[in-house]
């Protein structure tokens, strides 16, 4: 397993992402965190050396697969981004996947490849007001009318939301539950979209989050994406992914804590002592180390199995909730560690505090994930 994370030209990319991070981003974190948003220039300069590419396929314009993208998140949280830098620089990974494998030549053209050149930038919208993670409750309704669909609903907790130029929404095109769901391409200017509110968030600051409405919003029908009926199951083929992604912000997250933290505890003194002469630090620092080394091994190993094709089942759910689980300690740990220093803004732990609480809700709540991993046990119950 550990020759598929070291090839020469993983290696080459591993460094080719961390001095893009070192120069272009963790400079302007601050900033950034302050402006609520990233710049629509960062997208275009990531795309113009090849990094929004990754776990595309060729026939889209992408390359490599979903290991050269979990080395862009490792060396992107690495190198000073953060967990919502990942989420808002990488939105394409939610918002177009499922365009590229529908495999429309037009909408690959029209969306895809200027997508990951950071020309455009894509948000994908499931999550309504009240639905929460149950997608086949959504209500938004998309009514066919001659060669267009009229879209109605609303839209919450959407990622890149204000700065989308489309949003690939999942819409109700059928009767009640899953099988009734479909993907429309929705472009924000057209008639009757709007964003609602920009939503103020704990952490991953950089990131835009917004409420979106569709008001007798024209969609043409070319703009469906796979088959009427079909959102569902699409969304489902593209979860593990996600939330191996997401597992891999975990371990990342708490690694980058945890490399904060070593120099800390070696120069800051106390009572004339550092506080690496403490065994109570020693200590924190041994459990931070192996839940970190648990996570990251365990998560790289599913990966790996998962680009293979495997059938992982109920470990995704596991990948991710062990790496959520770290990383909420870890990041806590740090925090304690540094103090008060800890708690001011201008420490990088305190953002990774911040953001990584969002690891164990989103892409599936760890309480959804453990009852996905429950399921596979041999209970006796239904």
């Amino acid at each position: 397993m550990s020759n598929l994370w070291t090839t020469p030209e993983r290696l080459e990319l591993r460094k080719l992402v961390a001095d893009f991070t070192i120069r272009e981003i963790a400079p302007n974190m601050d900033q950034w965190e302050r402006d609520g948003q990233l710049p629509r220039s960062l997208h275009r300069k990531a795309g113009s050396l090849g990094l929004l590419e990754l776990a595309f396929p060729e026939s889209a314009g992408g390359a490599g697969d979903y290991i050269d993208l979990s080395i862009l998140i490792e060396e992107l949280i690495g190198n000073g981004g953060s967990p919502g830098l990942c989420g808002s620089l990488l939105t394409h990974t939610i918002a177009a996947p499922h365009i590229a494998t529908a495999g429309d030549p037009a909408q690959v053209v029209e969306y895809v490849q200027p997508t990951l050149r950071g020309a455009r930038i894509g948000s994908l919208a499931i999550t309504e007001p009240g639905t929460g993670s149950d997608v086949a409750s959504v209500r938004t309704t998309a009514v066919r009318d001659g060669d267009h669909y009229v879209v109605n609903g609303a839209k919450t907790y959407i990622t890149s939301g204000t700065r989308a130029d489309y949003v690939t929404t999942v819409v109700r095109t059928g009767d009640a539950g899953h099988r009734g769901l479909s993907l429309l391409i929705v472009d924000t200017d057209t008639p009757g979209f709007s964003v609602g509110r920009k939503l103020e968030k704990m952490g991953c600051l950089c990131s835009d989050t917004a409420e979106l409405h569709y008001d007798n919003v024209r969609v043409p029908v070319a703009n469906l994406v796979g088959m009427e009926g079909s959102a569902f199951a699409q969304l489902m083929t593209r979860l593990d992914g996600e939330r191996l992604n997401l597992a891999v912000q975990g371990y990342a997250t708490a690694q980058r804590a945890f490399d904060l933290t070593l120099p800390w505890v070696r120069d800051r003194v106390t009572f004339g002592q550092p506080l690496a002469d403490r065994q109570v630090i020693r200590h924190k620092l041994a459990e931070m180390a192996r839940r970190i080394t648990v996570a990251r091994v365990y998560v790289r190993d599913v990966l790996s199995r998962y680009v293979a094709g495997e059938a992982l089942g109920a470990e995704v759910p596991m990948a991710k909730n062990t790496a959520a689980n770290a990383c909420e300690y870890v990041v806590n740990e740090a925090v304690q560690i540094f103090g008060g220093m800890g708690y001011i803004r201008e420490n990088e732990v305190e953002r990774l505090f911040r953001d990584g609480r969002l690891l164990s809700i989103g892409g599936g709540a760890t309480e959804i994930m453990n009852e996905v991993i429950a399921k596979s046990l041999p209970l006796g119950t239904r």
